[in-house]
């Protein structure tokens, strides 16, 4: 069913769709760099493909660390997994990048959840994703050297030491008073502070 919006994929953005394959129900678009978000609105907005629910935002290091020259040419694979529950397909959008500091389009104007994986992936990877709302680390300490995701970070580093950190933290969104509640149990009016 989702080889249709590989179909609309080809037809919408023509060259720009550099490639498609599909097996098993996986369909499977590699997309220019530059036109990342703009596909990723289409299979979102598009009544055909209708891909309103986010799965998944994760990359790839395709760099081979036993050659002595690292071939920065494609070396990331940035991916997301869209959804249609209404249509029941799926769709998987690829872009490949090069360099050492990648940059790619954030995708969170689109679906908002994937906030969070821009990050982990920014923090693991170093990808930077233009136009994120708050693109920090997420898994790692401010203070933490390098992206270990990377099959050129030596696995035997050492990072920096950080002082013990005492107070009071921010909370940021979208965190609400109900915080940690079981997810079937609403706060009463009354409960509120």
């Amino acid at each position: 069913m989702s080889k249709l919006i590989l179909e609309r994929l080809k037809a919408q953005f023509g060259d720009d769709i550099l490639a498609v394959s599909s097996f098993r129900g996986d369909d499977v678009a590699v997309v220019k760099p530059s036109r990342w978000l703009d596909v990723a609105r289409f299979v979102h907005d598009d009544p055909r493909c209708d891909c309103t629910y986010f799965v998944d935002l994760s990359a790839i290091d395709n760099c081979d660390p036993r050659t002595d020259e690292l071939d920065m040419d494609d070396r990331f694979e940035v991916y997301v997994i869209a959804y249609s529950v209404a249509k029941k397909h799926r769709v998987r959008l690829k872009t490949r990048l090069s360099g050492d500091e990648p940059r790619i389009a954030s995708v969170i104007p689109v679906w908002s959840g994937a906030n969070w994986m821009e990050r982990e992936v920014f923090d693991m990877f170093g990808v930077h994703f233009e136009g994120h709302p708050d693109e920090r680390r997420i898994l790692t300490y401010d203070e933490f050297k390098g992206h270990p995701l990377r099959k050129d970070y030596p696995a035997n580093r050492t990072q920096p030491l950080v002082e013990y950190r005492d107070g009071t933290f921010n909370k940021l969104g979208p965190f609400l008073q109900d915080e940690g509640m079981p997810l079937n149990r609403s706060v009463l009016p009354d409960e509120r502070q």
